[in-house]
Protein backbone atom coordinates (compact mmCIF):
# COMPACT_ATOMS: atom_id res chain seq x y z
CA UNK A 1 0.00 0.00 0.00
CA UNK A 2 3.14 2.67 0.40
CA UNK A 3 3.99 1.47 -3.56
CA UNK A 4 4.68 5.19 -4.68
CA UNK A 5 2.16 4.70 -7.82
CA UNK A 6 -0.85 3.61 -5.62
CA UNK A 7 0.35 6.88 -3.28
CA UNK A 8 0.23 9.26 -6.39
CA UNK A 9 -3.61 7.98 -7.73
CA UNK A 10 -4.48 8.23 -3.83
CA UNK A 11 -3.43 11.84 -3.19
CA UNK A 12 -4.48 12.65 -6.84
CA UNK A 13 -8.07 10.78 -5.86
CA UNK A 14 -8.25 12.68 -2.96
CA UNK A 15 -7.37 16.13 -4.28
CA UNK A 16 -10.41 15.17 -6.53
CA UNK A 17 -12.70 15.57 -3.47
CA UNK A 18 -12.75 11.47 -3.58
CA UNK A 19 -13.03 9.31 -0.15
CA UNK A 20 -10.17 6.47 -0.49
CA UNK A 21 -10.17 3.55 0.82
CA UNK A 22 -6.90 1.14 0.16
CA UNK A 23 -6.75 -2.42 1.36
CA UNK A 24 -4.40 -4.82 1.73
CA UNK A 25 -4.59 -8.26 -0.06
CA UNK A 26 -5.06 -10.81 2.30
CA UNK A 27 -1.71 -12.86 0.98
CA UNK A 28 0.04 -9.61 1.81
CA UNK A 29 -1.50 -9.38 4.97
CA UNK A 30 -0.47 -12.99 5.45
CA UNK A 31 3.25 -12.41 4.73
CA UNK A 32 3.30 -14.21 0.97
CA UNK A 33 5.00 -12.81 -1.50
CA UNK A 34 2.21 -15.02 -4.45
CA UNK A 35 -0.94 -13.66 -4.34
CA UNK A 36 -3.59 -16.46 -3.56
CA UNK A 37 -6.17 -18.16 -6.15
CA UNK A 38 -8.33 -15.59 -8.09
CA UNK A 39 -11.78 -16.77 -6.50
CA UNK A 40 -10.16 -16.39 -3.20
CA UNK A 41 -8.55 -12.60 -3.96
CA UNK A 42 -12.37 -11.95 -5.84
CA UNK A 43 -14.24 -13.26 -2.58
CA UNK A 44 -12.20 -10.88 0.26
CA UNK A 45 -12.29 -8.07 -2.27
CA UNK A 46 -16.18 -7.91 -2.48
CA UNK A 47 -16.42 -8.59 0.80
CA UNK A 48 -14.56 -5.93 2.23
CA UNK A 49 -15.98 -3.31 -0.35
CA UNK A 50 -19.51 -5.01 0.93
CA UNK A 51 -18.16 -4.01 4.57
CA UNK A 52 -17.40 -0.33 3.65
CA UNK A 53 -20.36 -0.15 1.03
CA UNK A 54 -22.38 -0.82 4.27
CA UNK A 55 -20.81 1.42 6.69
CA UNK A 56 -18.49 4.51 5.98
CA UNK A 57 -18.87 4.14 2.30
CA UNK A 58 -22.35 3.67 2.17
CA UNK A 59 -24.32 4.98 -0.96
CA UNK A 60 -21.67 7.02 -2.60
CA UNK A 61 -20.37 6.29 -6.14
CA UNK A 62 -17.73 3.54 -6.42
CA UNK A 63 -14.67 3.45 -8.42
CA UNK A 64 -12.34 0.02 -8.27
CA UNK A 65 -8.79 0.04 -8.50
CA UNK A 66 -5.50 -1.87 -7.74
CA UNK A 67 -2.50 -1.82 -8.80
CA UNK A 68 -0.62 -5.25 -10.46
CA UNK A 69 -2.45 -8.67 -9.20
CA UNK A 70 -5.08 -5.96 -7.50
CA UNK A 71 -5.89 -4.06 -10.54
CA UNK A 72 -7.14 -7.40 -11.89
CA UNK A 73 -9.34 -8.13 -9.14
CA UNK A 74 -10.72 -4.55 -9.58
CA UNK A 75 -11.73 -6.02 -13.09
CA UNK A 76 -12.78 -9.17 -12.32
CA UNK A 77 -14.91 -8.12 -9.67
CA UNK A 78 -15.93 -4.58 -11.27
CA UNK A 79 -19.63 -5.45 -12.16
CA UNK A 80 -20.54 -7.37 -9.16
CA UNK A 81 -19.44 -4.41 -6.86
CA UNK A 82 -21.14 -1.97 -8.79
CA UNK A 83 -18.17 -0.11 -9.49
CA UNK A 84 -18.92 3.36 -12.09
CA UNK A 85 -15.56 3.52 -12.81
CA UNK A 86 -11.71 1.09 -12.80
CA UNK A 87 -8.40 2.40 -12.43
CA UNK A 88 -5.65 0.02 -13.08
CA UNK A 89 -2.10 0.78 -12.33
CA UNK A 90 0.36 -1.99 -14.10
CA UNK A 91 -2.00 -3.97 -15.01
CA UNK A 92 -0.07 -7.36 -16.09
CA UNK A 93 -1.36 -7.93 -19.42
CA UNK A 94 0.67 -11.35 -19.58
CA UNK A 95 2.80 -13.06 -17.13
CA UNK A 96 6.84 -12.01 -18.22
CA UNK A 97 7.63 -13.31 -21.72
CA UNK A 98 4.68 -14.70 -22.35
CA UNK A 99 3.66 -11.88 -24.83
CA UNK A 100 3.28 -14.27 -27.54
CA UNK A 101 1.33 -16.56 -26.06
CA UNK A 102 -2.50 -16.00 -26.52
CA UNK A 103 -3.21 -18.86 -23.32
CA UNK A 104 -1.30 -16.21 -20.71
CA UNK A 105 -3.20 -13.08 -21.77
CA UNK A 106 -5.38 -11.27 -19.49
CA UNK A 107 -6.72 -9.08 -21.66
CA UNK A 108 -10.27 -11.02 -21.36
CA UNK A 109 -10.52 -9.48 -18.00
CA UNK A 110 -9.98 -5.87 -19.04
CA UNK A 111 -12.39 -6.38 -21.91
CA UNK A 112 -15.25 -7.37 -19.54
CA UNK A 113 -15.07 -4.01 -17.45
CA UNK A 114 -18.03 -2.13 -19.18
CA UNK A 115 -17.06 1.29 -17.26
CA UNK A 116 -15.21 3.94 -17.63
CA UNK A 117 -11.22 2.50 -16.99
CA UNK A 118 -7.94 3.90 -16.69
CA UNK A 119 -4.80 1.83 -17.45
CA UNK A 120 -1.41 3.32 -16.06
CA UNK A 121 1.49 1.53 -17.53
CA UNK A 122 5.23 1.49 -17.53
CA UNK A 123 6.62 1.81 -21.13
CA UNK A 124 8.99 -0.86 -20.38
CA UNK A 125 6.42 -3.36 -18.25
CA UNK A 126 7.72 -6.79 -18.95
CA UNK A 127 3.86 -7.39 -17.84
CA UNK A 128 2.96 -6.13 -21.21
CA UNK A 129 1.32 -3.02 -22.42
CA UNK A 130 -2.76 -3.35 -23.00
CA UNK A 131 -4.87 -1.64 -26.00
CA UNK A 132 -6.96 1.01 -25.54
CA UNK A 133 -10.25 0.29 -25.89
CA UNK A 134 -14.14 1.72 -26.37
CA UNK A 135 -14.50 2.27 -22.83
CA UNK A 136 -10.59 2.49 -21.56
CA UNK A 137 -8.05 4.68 -21.76
CA UNK A 138 -4.29 3.56 -21.32
CA UNK A 139 -1.78 6.38 -20.36
CA UNK A 140 1.64 5.27 -21.26
CA UNK A 141 3.69 6.69 -18.62
CA UNK A 142 8.16 6.70 -18.48
CA UNK A 143 9.50 2.95 -16.31
CA UNK A 144 8.75 -0.57 -15.76
CA UNK A 145 6.15 -2.43 -13.93
CA UNK A 146 7.12 -0.37 -10.50
CA UNK A 147 5.81 2.84 -12.02
CA UNK A 148 8.32 5.19 -10.30
CA UNK A 149 7.01 8.29 -12.13
CA UNK A 150 4.89 9.35 -9.23
CA UNK A 151 4.26 12.91 -11.20
CA UNK A 152 3.07 11.39 -14.65
CA UNK A 153 0.96 8.90 -12.18
CA UNK A 154 -1.00 11.75 -10.75
CA UNK A 155 -1.55 13.76 -13.80
CA UNK A 156 -2.77 10.81 -15.55
CA UNK A 157 -5.33 9.89 -12.72
CA UNK A 158 -5.86 13.45 -12.06
CA UNK A 159 -7.20 13.93 -16.39
CA UNK A 160 -9.19 10.53 -16.15
CA UNK A 161 -10.71 11.42 -12.96
CA UNK A 162 -12.61 15.05 -13.77
CA UNK A 163 -13.50 13.52 -17.33
CA UNK A 164 -14.44 9.64 -16.79
CA UNK A 165 -15.45 10.35 -13.20
CA UNK A 166 -18.11 13.86 -13.13
CA UNK A 167 -18.84 13.59 -9.41
CA UNK A 168 -14.59 13.52 -8.73
CA UNK A 169 -14.57 17.34 -10.07
CA UNK A 170 -17.47 18.75 -7.53
CA UNK A 171 -19.52 18.25 -4.41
Amino acid sequence: MSAPDLVAATKAAQSAGLSVALVEQPYRVAGRRSPAPARQLDAAWTAVLAQLQEGELGGLPLVAGGRSAGARVACRTAAEVNAVAVLCLAFPLHPPGKGDDPTKSRLSELEAVRVPTLVVQGDRDPFGLPPGGATRTVVIVPGNHSLRSTGAVAEAVADWLATAVPLASGP
